[in-house]
């Protein structure tokens, strides 16, 4: 089923089933009013969505209504836990490559993580804003998974059980601010602003054979000011699935229902297939000729990310952007 979260002035939205082709849309309050709400008690609420989403899909729901992404809030509009891995380790050996670093052997089998702000996501078509462009501003398409309760020591096999959904994710970085608080030696803070996700958060079965491995095997698209500069295959390269990437969590903790859980930046091997973030495309361009060419964003940019499934149609509708300059005021 499809899952998403509308604006209604409150602070978690009002959920929505959505149909399959994205066209129309059923409130779900009879079932849950939010989305945390059926994470917290899945096997018991899920079961009923899906009875609304089969309505939807069959033409028989009663109060139906257009669907409209850009009213449409983060799928968990906030969330107990954002925690972003770096699963593509071509994307690390490039920007290590670029700056002629080798990688660390541990890299390749302990996943690189940080812990993101939860407390405030964009919504799919919200601008995004920032006080400067001196700061690098920078989109990152990413594959996100949202799960349930997952216990304290669960193995990589165990804890893919615990996907409830997937979207898709710009997980902006300010890259200006990244060294200095890199080398503070306490990660991101700064440098990664409110991280906005897809319109729509699917289960598992909507991708159908494209879900294998805990992996999704399919392109994911950015397009930047109407260019696609990305065509990146999210599933091959991908060194940890997303059942390592949560047991990595759980090492040491339990990961409680209604935790997101990113891929990091989608990166391949093969450079022609684009870029899905501009850092990226800078190391390429450093390595192949000694200096990065391509700028960040500036303000008045548009990014798009979307993902297509093999019959051509948006699995969760489009990430579509623009970056703005905070206003005087408040900057």
């Amino acid at each position: 089923m499809k899952l998403a979260t509308l604006k209604d002035g409150s602070r978690d939205g009002q959920l929505v089933v959505v149909s399959r082709d994205l066209s129309q849309a059923q409130h779900a309050a009879g079932v849950a009013g939010t989305l945390q709400r059926v994470l917290d008690d899945w096997n018991f609420l899920a079961p009923q969505l899906e009875e609304l989403y089969a309505a939807l899909n069959d033409g028989k729901a009663r109060h139906a209504f257009a669907f409209e992404p850009r009213e449409c809030m983060a799928p968990l509009p906030r969330a107990y836990q954002w925690a972003d891995g770096s699963a593509f380790l071509n994307h690390v050996e490039l920007v290590r490559k670029a700056r002629g670093a080798e990688v660390p052997a541990s890299f390749y089998e302990d996943p690189l993580m940080y812990q993101g702000g939860s407390d405030d996501f964009l919504g799919p078509c919200d601008d995004a804003p920032f006080a400067s462009a001196d700061w690098g501003i920078d989109f990152e398409a990413e594959v996100a998974v949202l799960t349930g309760d997952v216990p304290i020591g669960t193995t990589p096999e165990a804890a893919l059980e615990g996907v409830r959904l997937v979207t898709l994710a710009n997980d902006w970085t300010l890259r200006n601010l990244v060294p200095g608080e890199l080398a503070k030696g306490f990660g991101f803070f700064q440098s990664k602003p409110a991280t906005a996700f897809a319109p729509v958060a699917v289960t598992v079965d909507e991708l159908g054979a494209a879900w294998r491995g805990g992996r999704v095997h399919l392109p994911l698209t950015s397009t930047w000011n109407g260019v696609r500069v990305g065509h990146c295959d999210a599933g091959q390269e991908m060194t940890f699935d997303f059942g390592r990437l949560i047991a990595h969590i759980a090492r040491t903790r339990n990961v409680r229902a209604g935790s997101i859980v990113g891929s990091g930046t989608v990166s391949n091997k093969d450079w022609s297939r684009g870029y899905s973030c501009i850092a990226e495309k800078r190391c390429i361009e450093t390595i192949e000729r000694g200096a990065p060419e391509t700028p960040f964003m500036q303000f008045g940019d548009r990014v798009r990310i979307e993902m297509l499934g093999t019959d051509g149609a948006s699995l969760f509708g489009a990430i579509d952007q623009q970056v703005v300059a905070l206003p005087a005021a408040r900057a």
